[in-house]
């Protein structure tokens, strides 16, 4: 109950942001919906926003990066945000975030050599960390299972209650028939 009150808001939060950022878009921001972004070696744009797509980063983004329902490819460099939701990043070698990386819902992946300026939050997925990568800051990672265990746990429970009750009712209706009759 608490995970629903926690993460339909933010769930809303996030659209009302994207929405913003949609309706605000510079000329070198990037913005598509269902079509991936290709940020080439040895170019850039402001900011790469994705939605039902991925982003792939061989240049410089001098802005944040956000997918929803996508994943973030980084071979080059994320001068500030990384951010994925329902999605993953993958930091190629030698690949670098300037400020924080954040994913929620997906395996986040940083090769050899990668560097997060900043902190490192990862929600209900998954850390990849190679032995060279380094963070800048705090390193945050709650699994799924710290949310999905208590709640098969939950269903486990109300599941065996509820048989019991409909086992319950079931011999208390039996109980006013007669008995049948016997061979």
């Amino acid at each position: 109950m608490k995970l629903r009150a926690i993460f339909f808001p933010a769930l809303l939060a996030a659209a009302l942001l994207l929405l913003a950022t949609l309706a605000q878009a510079e000329d070198r921001d990037t913005v598509h919906i269902g079509h991936s972004i290709r940020v080439p070696s040895g170019s850039s744009v402001q900011d790469a926003v994705c939605i039902f797509c991925s982003v792939h980063v061989d240049g410089k983004v001098m802005g944040d990066v956000v997918t929803v329902f996508g994943s973030v490819h980084l071979s080059g460099d994320a001068q500030h945000d990384v951010v994925t939701i329902v999605g993953s990043i993958h930091a190629a070698p030698g690949s670098s975030i300037d400020d924080d990386a954040v994913s929620l819902f997906g395996v986040v992946h940083l090769g050899q050599d990668v560097h997060v300026g900043h902190d490192l939050v990862v929600l209900f997925g998954r850390l990849d960390l190679a032995d060279t990568a380094s963070i800048g800051g705090e390193s945050i990672v709650y699994s799924a299972l710290i949310v999905i265990l208590p709640l098969a746990f939950i269903a486990l429970l109300i599941a065996l209650a509820a048989r019991s009750i409909h086992y319950h009712r079931r011999r208390l209706a039996l109980r006013n028939y007669p008995p049948g009759p016997t061979r």
